[in-house]
């Protein structure tokens, strides 16, 4: 039975989601956003979206509302990030539509898990949040499948664990702000907790 405090908080986080993506029907042409990704993109995220690198994040089949709101905040650094600050600003509202619709269409492929020690515990808490941390499940909001909610909140199922990892630090210690919901998340979790979960979402598809 989930404590008040828990659902306290899953309630508000439920109330928030309406402006979690906040950016408006996305539209985008992803023809056009093939020859943006080929010249662009394709080095870091793969020509379709299944970046082999773990510190690069997979974007096949993301939400193209997601994907465009984090190409406009790292636009106006709201987001920080060096390298995707100097990529994103070469881009136009457009072209950042077109990006998003082209990998929003691209299928995903599975992750695979590199520590498969640690996939029951992150699955608990993925499922189950922690009671005793106030730490409400992440399939509230992302899905028992990590397949997350069109205009709400982001596909995570497959993402490198590595890539994972970095953000929720990122949101623990706010360095990455843009998302309140996600820095409270982030900072009722251990390290271990954080590694766990990172596992258990590389390990779903």
């Amino acid at each position: 039975m989930r404590s008040a405090p828990v659902a306290a908080l899953f309630t508000a986080l439920v109330m928030m989601s309406g402006s979690v993506f906040a950016a408006g029907p996305t539209k985008g042409d992803p023809a056009k956003g093939k020859e943006i990704v080929d010249k662009v993109c394709a080095a870091c995220h793969g020509a379709d979206g299944n970046s082999v690198v773990a510190a690069n994040p997979r974007l096949a089949g993301q939400h193209p509302e997601y994907i465009y709101k984090q190409l406009t905040e790292f636009k106006t650094q709201k987001r920080k990030n060096a390298v995707m600050f100097g990529m994103a600003s070469t881009l136009s509202d457009d072209d950042m539509h077109n990006v998003a619709a082209y990998f929003s269409q691209q299928k995903p492929k599975e992750g695979g898990a590199s520590d498969k020690t640690l996939i029951a515990t992150g699955e608990k808490i993925y499922r189950g949040g922690i009671a005793a941390k106030n730490l409400p499940a992440c399939m509230a909001c992302h899905g028992p499948a990590g397949s997350g909610m069109p205009a709400q909140f982001p596909r995570v199922a497959g993402q490198h664990s590595a890539y994972v990892i970095a953000q929720l630090n990122t949101f623990r210690t706010g360095e990455r702000n843009n998302n309140q919901v996600m820095v409270d998340v982030a900072g009722r979790m251990s390290d271990q907790d954080i590694k766990a979960v990172a596992e258990y979402i590389q390990s779903l598809h």
